[in-house]
């Protein structure tokens, strides 16, 4: 398969993805390889557009904890950056809606977090080893 066509194949199936989530409120697609699945929706940081995306998450006390894994890739995602530029980000869960600030765990709470993750899902250990950079962990705290 041509690499050009590989942007557009992810962009379909996190689309669809999404779409079936939101229709059924969870109940399809609502869990991944065994994992429970959030949409997260930030402000894009440079178009200002509504941006949605599925996550895999842990819910740890009060928050819910995400991965900024991007499968590995050198850079970031973009729903990482833009909630970098706009922490102020909403949350769906199953068919509840919620405001929260997002933030990127502190290296103590990272080093509490990231076996928790590797849980949830192993193959965060498998993207970490495929990059240099350091794959952030993303608290998100319910909007006061």
């Amino acid at each position: 398969m041509p690499r050009s066509i590989l942007p557009l194949l992810k962009k379909a199936l996190f689309c669809f993805h999404i779409g079936v989530y939101r229709l059924t409120g969870g109940h399809v697609l609502g869990r991944v390889v065994g994992a429970p699945v959030l949409l997260l929706s930030t402000t894009g940081r440079k178009t200002g557009k509504l941006r949605t995306w599925p996550l895999l998450y842990l819910v740890e006390r009060d928050t819910h904890v995400v991965v900024a894994s991007n499968s590995g890739s050198p850079g970031h995602p973009s729903w990482y950056l833009n909630l970098r530029s706009n922490p102020a980000v909403a949350i769906q869960l199953g068919r509840r809606r919620l405001s929260v600030e997002a933030r990127t765990a502190s290296p103590k709470e990272k080093a509490l977090l990231w076996p928790k993750m590797i849980g949830v899902f192993s193959g965060y250990e498998t993207y970490q080893g495929r990059t240099r950079r350091e794959i952030p962990i993303v608290i998100l705290e319910e909007a006061q």
